[in-house]
């Protein structure tokens, strides 16, 4: 047990003294990247996926009506 008490307090003070910490003006030129990164993201995957449904949904129409 006194490992884990151990492996703890040295994990705390590597946060607290050895780790270096994003500047507040890096995180929210970060935070904008990503955010704009994902909405491309989203729209790009709302486009592919409504041209595959109107596509799929034209080929089996067209496949309902050859066997009319």
């Amino acid at each position: 047990m006194s490992s884990f008490v151990d492996f703890l307090k040295g994990s705390y003070n590597e946060f607290r003294h050895k780790v270096e910490w994003p500047k507040w003006a890096d995180l929210q030129s970060s935070t904008i990247v990503v955010t704009v990164a994902t909405v491309i993201l989203a729209l790009f995957t709302f486009g592919v996926d409504e041209l595959f449904s109107k596509a799929i949904s034209n080929i089996i129409g067209m496949l309902i009506n050859l066997f009319n």
